[in-house]
Formats: C-alpha cells, structure tokens, sequence
C-alpha cells in the first residue's frame, strides 16, 4: 500500500471507515493508481444525488417511506463499496425510522 492511503486508514479506528476501504488497496494496481480515488468519486457523486432526493422527500407533507427505504438501500450498496461505515449506521438508524413511519426520527 502506497502512502496516499494512510490519512483515511486513520479513519478506521474512529469508526468512519472499515476493512472494506483497506481492501480496496489490494484492487488498486500501478497501471490504474487512481482507481481509489475514482471509486471515492463514484460514491460521493452517487451518494450525494440520493442524500439530496432523501432532503426532498423529508420536506414534502407526505412522507413515501417506502421510497426512503428504497432509496437508503441504495446509499447502503455504495457505501459497501468504499467502507463507509459511519455513513452506513445512520443509514441502518434511518430505516429503522422508515420501518416506524416516524417523520420525527
């Protein structure tokens, strides 16, 4: 593992990242040094479309929870992929609120 990967392995014992992020070092091979980074643009474009729709939906009279959940699942898939952890449990907190239909939570 080259040095570029280090600041955000620090992250994993704070509990924002977990193994998955350090594997995706195994992937990362010379010819494609910045497949990490690609990846890491991938989620933050994709995951911030969803976190946009998840703010449009909260503010709408009528809450579609079953849209949310649907939508939170997909933001669990890419998180998978780069070791979002943190992002990960508040997604797991949130469908639990979906599962109420708790607009407060």
């Amino acid at each position: 593992m080259d040095g570029r990967g280090a600041p955000l392995l620090s992250l994993r014992p704070q509990g924002l990242l977990d193994e998955q992020f350090q594997n995706l070092h195994i992937f990362q091979a010379k010819s494609a040094p910045d497949f990490i980074a690609k990846v890491i643009a991938i989620f933050g474009k994709e995951g911030g479309q969803i976190i946009d729709e998840l703010g449009e939906m909260l503010h709408k009279p009528c809450v579609d929870f079953n849209n949310m959940s649907a939508l939170l699942y997909n933001l669990m898939g890419i998180t998978a992929s780069v070791g979002a952890l943190r992002v990960k449990n508040i997604c797991i907190q949130f469908l639990e609120f979906c599962r109420e239909k708790s607009i407060d939570g």
